[in-house]
């Protein structure tokens, strides 16, 4: 049998076993703690980073139908001009009159004739004016820039074309201009006809000028532009006239709203519908 010595030996070796193995407890807790401590940490940092940071789009489903949807982008324009840009003239006059021709082709977008082909004036001016949601759009066209395309436009207002329909494009870089004429408000409609460019050379699309839309050469049929800001286009694009001071004011209000792709081209934010097209008599 263990003697006294023997038994406060073991239980010495006992007890220090004892001590170390709390220790070794002590430390895994301390070490828990810490590691437990960090995980929460940066849990949180991420979360706050997620939602400081994450798109709720159209993947998120479930997000999307209690979330807000993100503003898009100030696509407003950078600047706009004030002052009109020089009035655009051929550097050399036609004839008093011109021949016109009106290629049938495509589906209309809207019931509606076409012009009669044959000569038309290509002197003198004629008024539109334009009701709209945002108010009166003057235009004076100029038989004297392109003659076809006056003749069509004047036949199409008189015909209500233009009644009851949007301008469907607007467009705030690069180049400045509000876009009308489709019935469809798409983009892709046209009267069902169509006829040649009147171009030259020295046209440039400043503030005020009114020009044709067109998908290609001598592609024009009802789609138009209002031009607002100075926009560098090559001249393949038909002026036919343009638009006053007091008119250019509320296409401005319309340019700083935006576009509702958040782009800078699209669809307006600001509604631009068409009630009526009237012309001068």
């Amino acid at each position: 049998m263990p003697n006294n010595e023997q038994r406060r030996e073991a239980a010495k070796r006992k007890l220090e076993r004892q001590l170390v193995r709390r220790q070794e407890r002590a430390k895994r807790r301390r070490l828990t703690a810490v590691v437990s401590t960090i995980v929460i940490v940066i849990a949180v940092g991420g979360g706050v980073y997620f939602l400081a940071t994450h798109d709720f789009g159209s993947n998120d489903a479930e997000a999307s139908a209690s979330s807000t949807a993100a503003t898009p982008p100030n696509d407003k324009p950078q600047s706009i001009p004030t002052e009109l840009a020089p009035a655009v003239k051929r550097p050399t006059p036609l004839a008093a009159n011109v021949a016109c021709e009106y290629t049938a082709g495509g589906e209309a977008a809207k019931p509606v004739q076409a012009p009669t082909a044959g000569e038309v004036s290509a002197e003198g001016t004629i008024g539109v004016t334009l009701a709209t949601s945002v108010g009166d759009l003057k235009l004076t066209l100029d038989r004297t820039l392109a003659p076809c395309a006056v003749n069509s436009f004047v036949n199409l207002a008189k015909q209500a074309y233009f009644n009851e329909t949007t301008c469907h494009r607007l467009t705030t870089k690069g180049i400045l201009v509000l876009q009308c004429g489709d019935p469809k408000g798409a983009g892709n409609g046209g009267p069902g006809y169509s006829f040649k460019d009147e171009v030259f050379p020295e046209i440039k699309y400043g503030r005020g000028v009114l020009a044709m839309a067109n998908s290609g050469p001598d592609t024009n049929g009802s789609q138009f532009f209002i031009v607002y800001g100075d926009s560098q286009l090559e001249p393949k694009y038909t002026v036919f006239g343009s638009i006053d001071a007091d008119s250019l004011k509320h296409v401005d209000e319309v340019a700083n709203a935006g576009t509702a792709s958040g782009q800078g081209d699209g669809k307006p934010n600001t509604p631009v519908d068409i009630k009526t097209a009237t012309v001068a008599a």
